[in-house]
């Protein structure tokens, strides 16, 4: 009787993000031979006693006695009676195998080349050795050798299945070729989508980076989609938001990212101040504040001058004066941004504070680097001018109307400004004293008029 065939295998190891499934297949046939529908290396006969040393050396490993069924290997390797190829190629094969086990990769890459070395070895063995001496030259990076030897396997086998263009693109992804990682990783995918059977995550996160780094936006998306249909996770809505983003829609980022944060599914200044700024890219501003001013107090978003300054200019959009000057005040006195100072004056005008206002104006202005200081010397005018400090505010409007953007501006604010000039000059005006007149002075004025 033939002795049973024996199987080493193991399970999945996940190595540097993606799955090296290594198979060790250990075949007896005693003299029979592959089904004659295709061409295949007939199968060697295995004498019974390197089938039960195997048998042993089997044993010793699921034991984890890996330096006895080295010895055992060994002792087998040197056995006087002369060992066939086939032989010879099983015992390479196992030693790989427990050299993986041990995670001694370059010794097992070592075993499996010894494997290939011999002569008229059965399809199944050959392909086996080369699928798994591809994996290992990935798991110790050398993607060079990944490469030549995944290239060799696909040469032989009429059918590759999927994961063998999987380890076709792996290797070139590590290469850095993503533009020839992407059809092969394509291909295991839509392979197992043929066989009804879901594409593997890390596939597809893989295919993901290649359209990423190659800036495929619109595939990136699809690829993104079917993640979140088969292997639904918050990091993966959030990217899809990213690439939201990168294709100019900004809605549907928008939508997204604020779904998982009323969720609670993401937190963390990051997310907070990148949903803010698009309730204000979205003329949401109320929402905006609200969310910033929430995320403040709660500790999540740290009360530094630039996110101040964003929770202002939320509240500032929101027509909510009064609530933006706070936060806005503070990050003007912390900064040496004059700008803030001349925003903070805005906020006051738009108050009537006009006193709060001329002093925010100055402050702004005395820093200097504005982009339009036109600008904030109309403001400080206009403050000064509800002052009633009327030489003060023309002199602010002179100084604007340098610039030719508020000539027509500074016109206008200075004509209005001399008519109440003259207007308060009139009222303010001292009248001569007139002595007064005798009645027969009024009655002779009266008779010299003509009739």
């Amino acid at each position: 009787m033939c002795p049973a065939p024996l199987n080493f295998t193991h399970g999945t190891v996940l190595t540097r993000g993606f799955t090296a499934l290594l198979s060790v297949l250990l075949v007896c046939n005693l003299g029979a031979e592959e089904p004659k529908q295709r061409k295949t290396t007939r199968t060697p006969a295995m004498s019974i006693p390197v089938y039960e040393a195997l048998t042993e050396i089997q044993e010793l490993i699921e034991a984890e006695d890996h330096t006895t069924a080295q010895q055992r290997i060994t002792e087998l390797q040197q056995r006087k009676k002369k060992l066939s190829p086939y032989e010879s190629a099983q015992i390479w094969n196992i030693s790989a195998y427990d050299y993986y086990l041990q995670e001694r990769y370059e010794d097992s890459i070592k075993s499996y080349q010894r494997v290939l070395q011999q002569p008229e070895l059965p399809d199944a063995l050959q392909q086996s050795a080369l699928k798994t001496l591809a994996q290992l030259y990935s798991i110790v990076e050398n993607f060079e050798q990944a490469l030549d030897t995944v290239k060799r396997l696909i040469a032989i086998v009429p059918e590759p299945a999927s994961d063998v263009y999987h380890l076709l693109g792996m290797a070139y992804f590590r290469l850095g070729d993503f533009d020839a990682a992407r059809e092969p990783i394509k291909k295991a995918i839509e392979m197992l989508k043929e066989q009804g059977k879901p594409p593997r995550e890390n596939w597809l996160l893989l295919l993901r980076v290649c359209y990423w780094e190659l800036k495929d936006f619109p595939n990136m998306l699809l690829v993104l989609e079917e993640l979140i249909q088969h292997y639904p996770k918050d990091t993966y809505v959030l990217t899809l938001a990213a690439v939201y983003s990168e294709l100019g829609e900004t809605a549907k980022q928008m939508a997204l990212t604020e779904a998982l944060y009323e969720k609670g599914y993401i937190d963390g200044q990051k997310y907070a101040i990148n949903l803010a700024n698009l309730y204000l890219l979205h003329d949401l501003p109320y929402k905006a504040a609200i969310m910033l001013e929430k995320e403040i107090a709660a500790g999540n978003v740290k009360a530094d001058a630039r996110n101040l300054s964003l929770l202002s200019q939320a509240w500032y959009q929101a027509r909510e004066d009064k609530k933006a000057i706070p936060p806005l005040r503070r990050t003007a006195e912390a900064s040496n941004d004059g700008a803030l100072y001349i925003r903070l004056a805005q906020s006051y005008i738009n108050l009537e504070r006009w006193t709060e206002a001329v002093e925010a104006a100055k402050k702004g202005i005395s820093m200097g680097d504005l982009k339009r200081e036109d600008v904030a010397n109309l403001m400080l005018g206009m403050a000064l001018l509800n002052q009633k400090k009327l030489e003060l505010a023309r002199k602010a409007f002179l100084v604007a109307g340098r610039d030719e953007r508020s000539q027509r501006a500074s016109i206008q604010w200075i004509k209005h400004v001399d008519s109440e000039i003259r207007r308060r000059d009139l009222l303010e005006q001292k009248l001569p004293d007139l002595k007064p007149r005798k009645i027969d002075d009024i009655l002779k004025a009266n008779q010299a008029d003509p009739e």
